[in-house]
C-alpha cells in the first residue's frame, strides 16, 4: 500500500522536528512489523499526531478536521486506539521523566499535589457518566488531577461531578500506590481532609497532608504547593477542547486532557534548541533529519 507524502505543516499545533524526534520512538509500533501482522499503514504517523494535536487545541469537531490532514475517521481511530492500548500515558509518563532528569530530580518522584476541576458537560455526554456538583453549581464531570512538585501529570481522572473528592480521592490513591510504589506524600486541599487521612495512612502508608486557605484571606490567594497543580490546570484550559467535555466516555476526556499536557512538554523540552518548521514551505526532509539529531544526540 502506498504511503502518502508527509504534509505541509500549517498550524500552531502542528509538532516541530525536534518535538517529533521525542514523539515518534514512544509510539507502539505498526502492526506489520508485529508478530500478529497487518497492512502496512497508508498514512504518515506524524500527520496523524497532527492531527489529534489540532483537534485538542482548537476544540473542533472530529468531522471538522480540515482536509489537509489524514481523514477523520483514521486520525480518530488512532486516537482511540493509542489511548486504549495505554500508549498516551506512556508517552506522557516518559516525558515528565525527561524533564525531571533534564532538572537534575529523580525520574520518580515521592511527593505529588492533586486537585480538581469541576467542568460543564456538553449535551454529547450522557446521564449515566455525568452529575451535578451543587457547590461549583456545574452540571458536569469533574477532573481529578495529581502531579509531582514541578507541576508535571502523574495521574489524570475523570468523574461524574457529583463524586465527591473524598471518594474520587481513594481510588485514585490506590491506583498512585500500584503504579508508583515510591510515594510517600501527597498534598492535598481541605476537602481531602477527615477520615481519609488517616485511610491513606493505615492501608496505603502515604503521609496526606492538606493545605488550608487561611481564613482572613480575601479573593484570591496563591498557596503553597498547591499553585503548582492549579497552574497545570490552568494550562489544560489553554486547549479549547478542554474548555467543555464533549466525549462521551470519560477515558476520551482524560485522553484529550493528557495529549494537552504532552504538548506542553515537548515544547518545553524542545524550547530552546529547536528551530520550528517553516508554515509557508514545505520541510525539507534533510532538515528535519538534522534536528532529529540535535535532540537525540545521533
Amino acid at each position: 500500500m502506498r504511503t502518502c507524502s508527509r504534509r505541509r505543516s500549517r498550524y500552531p499545533s502542528d509538532t516541530t522536528a525536534a518535538e517529533w524526534a521525542l514523539i515518534e520512538p514512544l509510539l507502539p509500533a505498526p502492526a506489520c512489523q508485529t508478530n500478529t501482522g497487518g497492512h502496512p499503514e497508508k498514512w504518515l504517523r506524524r500527520d496523524i499526531v497532527d492531527g489529534i494535536r489540532y483537534i485538542v487545541d482548537n476544540g473542533a469537531k472530529w468531522r471538522a478536521l480540515p482536509a489537509d490532514f489524514p481523514p477523520w475517521e483514521t486520525v480518530c481511530g488512532f486516537f482511540q486506539r493509542w489511548n486504549r492500548g495505554g500508549w498516551v500515558t506512556f508517552i506522557r509518563d516518559q516525558l515528565r521523566r525527561r524533564i525531571r532528569t533534564g532538572k537534575g530530580r529523580c525520574p520518580f518522584p515521592v511527593t505529588l499535589i492533586v486537585d480538581s476541576q469541576s467542568i460543564k458537560a456538553a449535551s454529547t455526554v450522557g446521564s449515566t457518566t455525568r452529575g451535578y456538583d451543587a457547590g461549583k453549581k456545574v452540571n458536569g464531570r469533574r477532573r481529578h488531577i495529581a502531579v509531582d512538585t514541578l507541576g508535571l501529570p502523574m495521574m489524570i481522572m475523570v468523574t461524574r461531578a457529583n463524586m465527591t473528592d473524598r471518594d474520587a480521592a481513594r481510588e485514585m490513591l490506590w491506583r498512585l500506590r500500584l503504579t508508583h510504589p515510591q510515594l510517600t506524600r501527597v498534598w492535598a486541599d481541605s476537602a481531602h481532609a477527615g477520615q481519609l487521612v488517616d485511610w491513606a495512612d493505615d492501608r496505603l502508608w502515604l503521609s496526606l497532608r492538606t493545605v488550608a486557605r487561611p481564613r482572613t484571606a480575601e479573593g484570591f490567594v496563591v498557596l503553597p504547593r498547591r499553585r503548582k497543580v492549579e497552574r497545570t490546570i490552568g494550562r489544560l484550559m489553554n486547549a479549547r477542547r478542554n474548555v467543555r467535555d464533549h466525549e462521551r466516555l470519560p477515558q476520551h476526556s482524560e485522553a484529550h486532557l493528557n495529549w494537552a499536557l504532552i504538548t506542553v512538554m515537548t515544547k518545553r523540552l524542545t524550547r530552546k534548541s529547536a528551530r520550528t518548521d517553516s508554515w509557508t514551505k514545505n520541510p525539507s526532509p534533510s532538515t528535519d533529519r538534522r534536528q532529529a539529531r540535535d535532540i537525540t544526540g545521533e
